[in-house]
């Protein structure tokens, strides 16, 4: 359900005159299509896994205009494709439930899907671990065998596990570990006394969100043992949720840690699983400085590999990687992190190798992100780069032939597979053609599966060799789009400074017009929104089929592009993105006269509508109209690990706050001003749209918000989707086109 408010409060805004809606007319047949197929993304495969000698791949995949997906594996000998299982025919009562912890936790990790969301293979490969509604299945693939695991009294399962000898399976129910053992079906808690405030199992809000950390509890490698987080929040500020649309339910409390204030306080701890009596033995709990290094960035423990857990100080300054011994507690300190600016924390860090002897390491501290290979006590002994290519990430690791597959690039707008040889350091390019690259493989190595989403728009799925040679295509059911995206990638200078940028022109381009110009952005850390696969733009095309060229560039404080140009924005996470978008754009108008300068609008999401707010109260000279998604107004009101890695503690840098806070200029608003935003948001929550519309109000500046009733950070639902994009396209046709005479927006800002 949707709500429009106008808010017209007073005092002359600086833009065109508003025609009226009829003249508004659009074709919105595609964006419609955009909208039911998901981006045209329902129907493919997804969640790949090969097993372990590469016989098989599994997959997800829903129909082409839903996202219930079913289970589905392909022989790798024949390319023969069979159903494993069926949401429906397990959901036989229809709607599968969702519990709020779990539509949290799916908030958390982005998944918009429903059927089968998830599944794990066991180490052997033989059986699948999957579930529904909160109940776990168990898969037998020789035969297709559905084993239902019983429900519990505790709750419905979440996080489920095989463990590494595939005799348990575990998971955590209401806010304790439980492990079931398969032969028996017996299950019983390995912790006691978790509750909502202090809780055994469950990642805390901060690692979830930010850390990327979606797990609280890990197995050893003989399956006797499991390490578990025990997370304390009964200091950590509760803010609340109401449905505006039932007020008949009470609000829904959220433990959320505000910039500056209380987090929440972790300890990792370690249980057996099998004991002697009725209660589980008291944990035995790691101990390190906690008020030096308070966050558990990441753990990691299985075949082969000690307990190994990184933490991180409160500025992110500092991290430490621990060895544990789980029976006496005694810790081994690994390596040591710091930087200046802040530690990015790579979640899948360390790998450990065959033997457990040696892990491998992810570090730019060189100013580079390098690979580095130390022994078991952290020693380093080898530091590895994919020859002139950026390493962005592991993407596996084959113990046993001692090879590495990563991802990275030369270009930052690509993203290729590179394998390297850990003793001679050989480097050997998996891919070709420009576009993002992905892989799935066996253990070995001798199969893979390679994900592709190309330039020219292709998208697909090959079974690979590990020659590279292509076996056969996992087959996609989903809709192709109906038209191409008529891009171009280039790069622009400005001040000194190269950036990356993409231009979508309509597909009926006339170059001897003059097109107004829609900046899409995101422009903050983390994300880059230019990048070679054509298929990240088929909803900016429709914008510019609508009669627009729509631009994005990547500036300071994106990644991939080395560490000075990621940390430029430490302790100031505007001005510098705000400087190089408008430099970028004015590069590019003097080159492509086709672009009308006169006549900029901007939108984005998140830290993209944080931008676009800030873009049309501080520079009015370059954006003529914004559209602010879900935005981040005031640094203070949103979550602890983020806030502060960029800008510090509001207590050590409040100037920089100050300056950062949109609503700081919003009595300087000149220009049209969309703000949406979600009731139910628990990510960036509605409070950050009402103190803007209130700060607008106040000062009498004039601007809109569209409410998305009931809705979280993201807008998944096909009717609602499509309605928001026609409104964003109305919203720049009404003050952006050229009918419009700018004339009279000069007036009205005299």
């Amino acid at each position: 359900m949707l709500m429009t408010v106008l808010a017209v409060y007073g005092g002359a805004c600086a833009g065109p005159v508003a025609r009226p809606p009829e003249a508004l007319r659009m074709d919105t047949g595609f964006i419609q299509e955009y909208a039911e197929t998901w981006g045209f993304t329902a129907g493919q495969p997804t969640g790949m896994a090969v097993t372990p000698g590469g016989d098989a791949v599994l997959f997800l995949r829903s129909g082409p205009r839903d996202v219930i997906r079913n289970l589905y594996e392909i022989d790798t000998a024949t390319g023969e494709v069979r159903g494993l299982a069926r949401a429906a025919d397990i959901l036989a009562s229809g709607e599968e439930p969702l519990s709020d912890e779990e539509k949290a936790r799916r908030e958390r990790m982005r998944e918009v899907g429903r059927g089968f969301t998830w599944f794990k293979l066991s180490e052997d490969g033989g059986k699948v671990l999957t579930g529904l509604g909160g109940r776990l299945y168990v898969i037998n693939r020789a035969d297709g065998r559905v084993l239902p695991l019983r429900e519990s009294a505790a709750g419905p399962a979440m996080d489920a596990k095989f463990s590494p000898d595939g005799r348990y399976v575990s998971c955590v129910r209401g806010h304790d570990v439980y492990v079931i053992d398969l032969s028996t079906l017996e299950e019983r808690a390995v912790t006691v006394g978790g509750t909502e405030d202090v809780s055994h199992g469950v990642a805390e809000f901060v690692a979830q969100e930010e850390m990327h950390r979606h797990t609280g509890y890990w197995w050893s490698g003989d399956s006797q043992w499991i390490a578990f987080e025990e997370c304390d929040q009964r200091e950590v500020e509760t803010l609340y949720i109401a449905d505006a649309r039932n007020p008949e339910q009470p609000p829904r409390g959220w433990r959320y840690p505000r910039a500056g204030r209380t987090n929440a306080t972790v300890r990792l701890g370690v249980v057996p699983i099998k004991w002697e009596g009725t209660e589980p033995p008291a944990p035995r709990w790691l101990d390190w400085d906690r008020e030096r290094y308070p966050y558990l960035a990441a753990v990691h423990w299985g075949k082969d590999a000690p307990l190994t857990f990184y933490v991180q100080s409160r500025d992110q300054r500092a991290a430490v990687l621990f060895r544990a011994d789980p029976t006496s507690g005694e810790l081994t300190e690994l390596l040591k992190e710091t930087d200046s600016a802040w530690i990015n924390i790579v979640p899948d860090m360390p790998r450990w190798l065959a033997g457990g002897r040696e892990f491998l390491w992810m570090s730019e501290r060189s100013g580079e992100w390098e690979l580095e290979l130390r022994d078991r006590d952290g020693r380093l002994k080898r530091v590895y780069r994919p020859g002139e290519a950026r390493l962005y990430g592991v993407s596996t690791v084959h113990s046993e032939s001692r090879e590495v597959v990563i991802f990275g690039a030369i270009d930052p707008t690509e993203t290729h597979l590179y394998r390297i040889s850990l003793d001679s350091g050989e480097v050997a390019k998996l891919t070709d053609g420009a576009g993002s690259h992905e892989g799935k493989f066996a253990r070995d190595g001798g199969v893979w599966v390679h994900k592709e989403s190309l330039i020219d728009g292709t998208v697909r799925h090959t079974v690979r060799g590990r020659d590279s040679r292509a076996m056969f295509e996992v087959p996609s059911v989903a809709i192709d789009p109906p038209h191409a995206v008529n891009l171009e990638l280039t790069r622009v200078e400005a001040d000194g400074r190269s950036y990356h940028a993409v231009i979508i022109r309509p597909r009926e381009f006339d170059r001897s017009r003059k097109y107004p110009v829609i900046l899409y952005v995101y422009g903050g850390p983390g994300h880059p929104v230019v990048t070679a696969s054509a298929r990240a733009y088929l909803r900016q095309q429709w914008f510019a089929d609508l009669g627009f060229i729509v631009v994005s560039v990547d500036g300071r404080g994106t990644p991939r592009r080395g560490r000075a140009w990621e940390r430029a924005t430490a302790w100031n996470l505007i001005n510098l993105p705000l400087e190089d978008q408008v430099a970028a754009l004015a590069a590019l108008g003097r080159r492509y006269r086709e672009m009308d300068l006169s006549r900029v609008g901007t939108y984005g999401w998140s830290f993209g509508g944080y931008f676009a707010a800030m873009a049309a109260c501080r520079r009015p000279d370059m954006f003529h109209a914004a559209v602010a998604g879900a935005p981040m107004i005031d640094w203070e009101d949103y979550d602890t690990h983020y806030t502060e890695r960029y800008m510090g503690l509001p207590q050590e840098n409040p100037e920089g706050y100050r300056v950062c806070s949109v609503l700081t200029y919003a009595s300087q608003l000149q220009r049209p001003l969309l703000l949406i935003h979600g009731t139910t948001d628990d990510n960036v929550y509605f409070v950050h749209t009402l103190k803007m519309a209130e700060a607008l109000f106040r000062a009498g500046r004039p601007h809109d918000v569209l409410v998305l009733a009931g809705f979280t950070h993201m807008v998944p639902e096909p009717e609602v989707s499509m309605r928001l994009y026609e409104r964003i396209a109305r919203y720049f046709m009404t003050h952006l086109m050229e009918h419009r005479p700018m004339a009279a927006a000069t007036a009205a800002s005299n």
